[in-house]
C-alpha cells in the first residue's frame, strides 16, 4: 500500500533521517516529538508540564495537517527521562481529551534527544 507524506511548519522540523508523520491508508503514524518551538527549534522551558504541553501541540499541528483532530488518537506512547512526571502528563491529557482515551504507554527513559524531559509518538485512525 502507498503511503503519504505528512509535514508542516507549524510543528518542529525533524532533527534527524525521519518524516513528521506518514499515512497508509486510514492510519497516520506521527513520529516522537520533544518539547521544542517550531520556530526557534529550541527546548521552550525547564518546567516539565510546560514541555509536556509543547509535546501536545506540536503534536496537534501534525494531526491537524494530517486531516484530524487530538480525538482520532488510537495509540499514544509517553517516553519520560523522570517517572515523576507522569501524573503530570495525566492532567494535561484531562485538559485535551475526553473519554475514550487513547491507548497510551508510558516508558522511563535514560536520555532524550536534546536534553528533553518527554517525547511522544503517536497513532492515528482517521477512518
Amino acid at each position: 500500500m502507498a503511503f503519504r507524506v505528512i509535514e508542516t511548519h507549524a510543528a518542529p522540523r525533524a532533527i534527524g533521517t525521519y518524516s513528521q508523520a506518514l499515512r497508509s491508508g486510514s492510519l497516520v503514524f506521527l513520529s516522537g516529538q520533544i518539547p521544542l518551538d517550531p520556530k526557534t527549534m529550541a527546548i521552550v522551558s525547564d518546567d516539565p508540564r510546560a514541555q509536556i504541553v509543547q509535546v501536545f501541540e506540536n503534536l496537534a499541528a501534525v494531526i491537524v495537517a494530517a486531516g484530524g483532530e487530538l480525538r482520532h488518537i488510537v495509540k499514544l506512547s509517553v517516553f519520560l527521562t523522570d517517572l515523576a512526571h507522569f501524573p503530570l502528563v495525566n492532567e494535561v491529557m484531562t485538559e485535551r481529551f475526553k473519554p475514550p482515551y487513547p491507548a497510551r504507554s508510558a516508558i522511563g527513559v535514560a536520555a532524550l534527544p536534546r536534553g528533553a524531559l518527554v517525547e511522544m509518538d503517536a497513532i492515528l485512525d482517521l477512518g
